[in-house]
């Protein structure tokens, strides 16, 4: 009875142990099928680096399918879609203000040079932007910044952007990286600095309004004098158009009105001691009455 139960668990261990080998074996063969794969996929965005035993090759292998050597060649992939990058440090202007300055670029490494970037600095894209763009970042930006003073740093800033980006543009470009845009994300300055351009620039816009309206002033007192002329004028050229020939005639013609309006009748009433013409009659019109 013992002898039989003793037989009967070691063909069941036996059978446990069976398994575990098929699955063990099946493991090892994914994996080795898996490392030892013909085929290389170099995915959209990415450039391919092909290794030999380690070497690196000149070839830089586009997008799609490559077929390598197992076991002896290993395809590498670099990324060469738009990355971003972003850092902030202090800097000092020209007159040694302390400012905090703010920066953001997008950079993409160059297809052509991947190669080039895996075999000399790195062999990721993030690790070769880590090891070229963050100590140029920092030093284009103390260059450029030591140029500028503080306020010219607010007044040019399109300017001092523009310089930066030159720099920084030529130092990555020399690693294989490519800078797409770059921008200025904020000036940072001391609390006194920054009350004392609010008050400055409060100053101009005051002063800018006073010239305004000084010029207002100007323009409507110009307006004043030149209308006063034009009135003076006209009085001067009415006063020389008034000639005793045109005053006759203007008597002559408030003559012939009052006539018209003349009902025939002389007044009866007089008033004082003396006899006074009233109307000036044509000396037709007298020998009829």
């Amino acid at each position: 009875m013992t002898i039989s139960r003793f037989g009967s668990g070691l063909k069941t261990g036996q059978g446990g142990a069976a398994k575990a080998g098929w699955l063990i074996g099946i493991v090892v063969l994914c994996a080795l099928a898996y490392i030892g794969s013909p085929l290389a996929i170099v995915a959209a965005g990415q450039r391919g680096v092909l290794t030999t035993m380690g070497k690196p090759s000149e070839e830089v292998y586009a997008e799609g399918v490559h077929f390598i050597i197992p076991f002896v060649q290993k395809m590498y992939v670099m990324d060469v879609k738009m990355a971003e990058n972003e850092g902030q440090g202090e800097a000092a202007s020209k007159d040694l203000q302390a400012v905090q300055v703010k920066v953001i670029l997008n950079y993409h490494l160059d297809p052509a040079a991947a190669a080039r970037a895996f075999k000399n600095i790195a062999s990721s894209t993030n690790e070769v932007a880590a090891r070229v763009i963050d100590p140029a970042r920092p030093e284009a930006v103390k260059a450029v910044t030591a140029r500028f003073t503080a306020e010219e740093l607010i007044t040019r800033r399109t300017e001092v952007r523009d310089q930066i980006a030159v720099l920084l543009r030529e130092k990555m470009m020399r690693h294989g990286l490519i800078l797409d845009e770059f921008a200025i994300v904020n000036f940072a300055f001391s609390q006194s600095f920054a009350a004392a351009i609010e008050a400055k620039v409060r100053a101009e816009q005051e002063k800018l309004k006073a010239d305004r309206d000084l010029q207002r002033i100007q323009v409507e007192a110009e307006q004043r004098i030149a209308s006063a002329r034009a009135e003076a004028e006209g009085l001067r050229l009415q006063r020389q158009e008034v000639t005793p020939l045109l005053l006759e005639l203007r008597r002559v013609e408030n003559d012939r009105q009052a006539i018209t309006k003349w009902d025939g009748k002389l007044p009866t009433t007089t008033v004082g001691g003396s006899a006074q013409t009233l109307l000036n009659l044509p000396a037709s019109l007298s020998n009829t009455r």
